[in-house]
């Protein structure tokens, strides 16, 4: 979705640009002092990781049910632990799943119907709930997402799937189809065969939630300021919160080592056992995450010492340049593929963007060499051509698959009017978007910073010359995504989207982009309301109409079909519902998919890069920096 989710390997399929400038400066690999082990051969173990981000653009207010951002997921790795999880390491191998809270994957029964697990013993929550982990509380993590008022942003990947979950339920309540006989043991019942169930249960809304803090925030969002910790880090200042106090009091006083606006302050939990763990390492003693709005400002703190690393913004240009091009500091850039595409979405139920032709005419007039280069070039991503990133599908679809190819990816003027020429909004046949009252003052929903606002431009100048006159609108991340995500705003076109990988497998492109169960009112992540009907409107109170005479597409029955196989069959239905996703609906103008890149300080001594969130890997990086716990806050 989102800020930004999920993620697959090195740089494959991304590219010859891509992978000399990959060579350039290492790949994935660090340099001399930010290799994986110290000179000693050892990684550092203690001082604090800090680093800092221009926003923290939560979509859900960093509550686990409810929070759909991939950085967000990022700190949940270091926060809490799964009945399965992964090893936050890069690569194919960061894609593997492990038993986590369990003693050992489950028992899945012949049809494939009921899963069973066992929890390992002293595993306990953080201050101040500081009592062990029971099946019960897993079971309460999936009782939240089943209440709609919970707003469960991923709800979808359990809803229809495990017996009794709806996402439709008023309150908290047990689920049917979940059955805890013991304190250790949790069973799952399904409604039909799901392949990838166990990625589904290592996403971070299924993992344990304690009612005794949990009970004070029914609704999605507020659970965030008081996270309480399952895994080997905490928020500082949990074991202050009193467990004593009415919920009334306790919503008025979160714990102290986290504000939005300003910072999150991960310390170790006194009661993670180590022994119980085999996938995660905890070199630091403490994560300092500090917000700084001035993006310039993080990095020259990263080349100055005072940061051990950058986290999620995009390196300025000239800062970029100084890395490629400076052998000392080459070693300290690090590319890493981020399973992800940006673009442009539109939306089918507004003018002019319910005509397919419109978008189509959208996707070859757009300049995409030009975006790449507001980025800052091919460092940043290949030019898109479709949906998915190329390593999602086994590279069986790759840029050479371009339904709306133009010279030099430069966008066409010539192509975009012949197609606008067959829209019932250009009634002169010009090749332009001729009726006022749906071509003009087009509100755009755009990010307020580099590289977002970079493009801008571009993007305005473009349309314009198909005769759409947009009107950009610049918010802060999370703003951004919160606007575009609430359906009754029924946004026309949005420029700030991104989407990379839930888990590793099509299917969370396809579902949360293109199906119909992504359609909810607040927390909707299929952006294009592909697939939305009138009864769709009514059940879940959208706050959207559909324009008299309008059939909108629906690729429900495809996402089925495609997760219904397995193998090179169900590899070559999703190239195939790529494939009709780019044509016959026309959802998007995809144009970048995108690298991570981060820099590094020499005192971060041991780098890794956690796949599955697409960042830092908070608990298997180590640092040398002699910073204390208690100079933090």
């Amino acid at each position: 979705m989102i800020g930004l989710k999920r993620k697959t390997a090195g740089l494959l399929g991304m590219g010859l640009a891509l992978a000399l400038v990959a060579a350039a400066c290492g790949g994935t690999s660090p340099g001399p002092s930010a290799s994986s082990p110290t000179a000693s051969g050892q990684p550092t173990r203690g001082g604090v990781l800090r680093t800092a981000i221009s926003s923290f653009g939560f979509t859900g207010g960093f509550d686990p049910t409810d929070e759909y951002l991939g950085l967000a997921w990022d700190f949940y790795g270091a926060m809490l632990r799964n009945l399965v999880s992964y090893k936050h390491i890069g690569g194919a191998a960061g894609n593997a799943l492990y038993p986590d809270l369990a003693t050992s994957m489950p028992e899945i029964s012949p049809d494939g119907l009921t899963y069973t697990f066992h929890l390992k013993s002293g595993i306990k929550f953080g201050p101040p709930v500081n009592r062990e982990i029971t099946s019960q509380d897993i079971a309460y993590a999936f009782e939240r997402i089943n209440d709609k008022n919970a707003g469960a942003e991923y709800g979808f990947y359990y809803d229809g799937v495990i017996k009794g979950m709806t996402g439709q339920v008023n309150g908290i309540k047990p689920v049917s189809g979940i059955e805890t006989p013991d304190a250790t043991t949790i069973i799952f019942h399904l409604t039909q065969p799901t392949g990838d169930f166990l990625y589904r249960l290592a996403m971070p809304a299924t993992a344990p939630i304690p009612v005794e803090v949990a009970k004070c925030f029914p609704t999605g969002g507020g659970y965030g300021r008081f996270v309480i910790s399952s895994g080997p880090y905490m928020i500082q200042g949990s074991q202050d919160l009193s467990l004593s106090q009415s919920c009334s009091q306790m919503v008025k006083n979160p714990i102290s080592g986290f504000d939005p606006t300003k910072q999150l302050i991960l310390v170790r939990n006194p009661n993670y056992a180590q022994s119980t763990d085999n996938l995660r390492s905890n070199y630091v003693n403490a994560i300092d995450i500090q917000v700084d709005a001035n993006v310039s400002d993080i990095f020259n703190k990263v080349a100055a010492g005072t940061l051990d690393s950058s986290l999620a913004d995009p390196p300025p240009t000239t800062t970029l340049t100084q890395y490629l091009t400076n052998p000392s500091k080459k070693p300290y850039l690090h590319s890493d593929s981020g399973d992800r595409t940006w673009y442009i979405t539109m939306n089918l139920l507004t003018p002019p963007f319910d005509d397919v032709h419109v978008r189509e005419a959208v996707n070859f007039i757009i300049d995409k060499a030009a975006l790449q280069q507001a980025w800052g070039g091919p460092v940043f991503g290949q030019i898109a051509t479709h949906i998915m990133p190329p390593i999602m599908l086994n590279n069986a679809l790759t840029s050479s698959y371009d339904p709306y190819k133009t010279p030099g990816e430069t966008g066409s003027l010539a192509l975009a009017q012949a197609q606008m020429k067959l829209s019932k909004y250009d009634p002169k046949h010009d090749g332009k978007c001729d009726i006022a009252s749906a071509c003009t003052n087009i509100v755009m929903i755009n990010r307020n910073y580099a590289p977002w606002s970079t493009m801008e431009p571009i993007v305005v100048q473009d349309l314009a010359k198909i005769g759409i006159q947009v009107v950009p609108r610049e918010l802060e991340t999370g703003a951004a995504y919160q606007t575009i995500d609430t359906t009754k705003n029924n946004i026309p076109i949005a420029l700030n989207a991104g989407w990379g990988k839930d888990y590793a497998d099509p299917f969370t492109f396809a579902q949360p982009l293109f199906g119909s169960a992504a359609l909810i009112p607040v927390g909707n992540t299929n952006y294009s309301m592909v697939g939305v009907t009138s009864a769709i409107i009514k059940k879940q109170g959208l706050g959207v109409t559909i324009p008299k005479g309008l059939s909108v597409p629906s690729v429900d029955s495809l996402i089925n079909q495609c997760e219904g196989q397995a193998g090179a069959t169900r590899q070559q239905c999703w190239v195939n519902f790529d494939e009709y996703v780019m044509t016959k609906v026309v959802p998007w103008v995809p144009y970048l998919w995108a690298t991570n890149l981060t820099i590094t300080a020499p005192s971060l001594t041991k780098w890794v890069f956690d796949q599955f969130s697409g960042y830092i890997s908070l608990t298997q990086v180590a640092v040398n920096n002699n910073i204390s716990v208690s100079s933090l806050g």
